[in-house]
């Protein structure tokens, strides 16, 4: 069940999955996605590592399990046992240096 890099277990209607799927995202980190109530096997891989609950969001890096994770224990985790997938950083331009700069003319 648990794969290479980084798999997150959810399920619908969660809250706490919407949360760290979006700061996931936002950390542009990449990963694969699993509905336990769609797959039964991944249902009972998280009972297995929360204590016989199915508790979500769950993630895996490389086969080392977290449940309930934040952003930050992920990239933690992903620093530790997948260095690779970690996304190389790019410089940023605040959103103010983006706008174009419009000449108005005044009649």
């Amino acid at each position: 069940m648990t794969g290479d890099g980084i798999v997150f277990y959810w399920r619908p209607g969660c809250p706490y999955c919407t949360w760290l799927r979006r700061g996931l995202r936002a950390k542009r980190l990449p990963f694969g996605e699993t509905d336990i109530w769609s797959a039964p096997e991944a249902a009972a891989f998280v009972r297995s590592v929360a204590g016989g609950n199915e508790t979500v969001p769950t993630v895996t890096v490389n086969g080392h399990a977290m449940v309930n994770p934040s952003v930050t224990e992920v990239l933690a985790a992903v620093a530790e046992h997948a260095p690779g997938l970690l996304p190389t950083e790019r410089p940023t331009t605040p959103w103010w240096h983006r706008l174009r700069r419009v000449r108005r003319v005044r009649p």
